[in-house]
């Protein structure tokens, strides 16, 4: 089985800050820090670390060169990534204040350059039963995601940053959400604070078929299928920087199905790797290999 991250790779740039800059005010950083980022990268990294056959595509200007090298560095098959000589590579702009909060600003770049031939081309290499991660940092996710279900491959969104777009997409072709109570609230069109019990009632009502894995913070995370629904409680750490806890959270409870385990052990190795995660600064150089998990 292999798994195709067709996602974005972005170049970060990474303030530390005292705190989030405000509408008008001007503050000095007291770092600044460059990493490989972008959602598609970073979960592409989490599943190869953790074990996966992992495959690439998106696109990079080349000033992303490096991002080929860090990638492959996590055995991460990077033969599909397309390198444009006409756009910059994606990039982000974190702030990561004295608490290890971040906000972060993004810029599409080469990320917002995929083509429907360029979809085609990557797909043929796939077969049904391999597995597709898509979140939401490119351009032609519906055809993507329509080819991809046409082929019988197991799509799995992260729908990371939400926006219209989402919305519009064929989310009933979609065999797993994982998704964060935000997200939840806004795929569900609801303006309410609910609970995630009832968030997780709602969206299973929405879509019946669809796997669900719900975030909630520092408290932990919820699985729900149609036969199914338990918490998973997080690990007590001090977090020092949160911006690749998620995508570490979708990596390794993906790779973790896909060797074979039940959803319950994918839901605790998931945790335990996001975990360890958040000890480290950066996005893709903190997301941790298979071998610091099991410890």
């Amino acid at each position: 089985m292999k798994a195709l991250v067709f996602g974005s790779l972005n170049i970060d740039y990474f303030y530390g800050v005292d705190h989030f800059v405000q509408k008008g005010e001007t503050i000095s950083s007291t770092s600044l820090e460059v990493y490989s980022g972008g959602k598609g990268l970073n979960q592409a990294t989490a599943l190869a670390k953790a074990g996966a056959n992992v495959y690439q595509a998106g696109c990079i200007g080349k000033d992303g060169l490096f991002l080929l090298d860090e990638l492959r560095a996590a055995k991460v098959k990077t033969e599909l990534i397309a390198v444009l000589d006409d756009v910059r590579s994606g990039n982000a702009i974190i702030q990561n204040d004295k608490e290890g909060d971040n906000c972060i600003l993004l810029y599409g770049g080469a990320n917002r350059s995929i083509t429907k031939t360029y979809v085609d081309d990557v797909l043929a290499l796939f077969e049904p039963g391999d597995v597709i991660l898509l979140q939401n940092e490119i351009n032609e996710m519906t055809y993507i995601v329509e080819k991809a279900k046409e082929k019988g491959m197991v799509l799995i969104l992260n729908p990371s940053p939400l926006d219209e777009d989402v919305l519009n997409l064929p989310l009933e072709c979609f065999d797993y959400f994982i998704l964060n109570e935000i997200e939840a609230s806004q795929i569900l069109e609801n303006d309410q604070e609910m609970e995630a019990e009832a968030l997780l009632d709602n969206l299973a009502k929405k879509f019946p078929k669809t796997k669900l894995v719900l975030t909630v913070g520092s408290k932990g995370s919820y699985y729900a299928d149609e036969t199914t629904r338990f918490f998973q409680k997080a690990y007590k750490v001090n977090a020092v920087d949160t911006t690749a806890a998620g995508d570490t959270f979708t990596g390794y409870f993906i790779a973790s199905l896909m060797e074979g385990k039940d959803v319950t052990q994918a839901m605790n190795i998931a945790t335990k790797a996001s975990s360890i995660t958040v000890q480290s600064k950066g996005a893709a150089p903190s997301i941790p290999v298979k071998e610091e998990v099991e410890l």
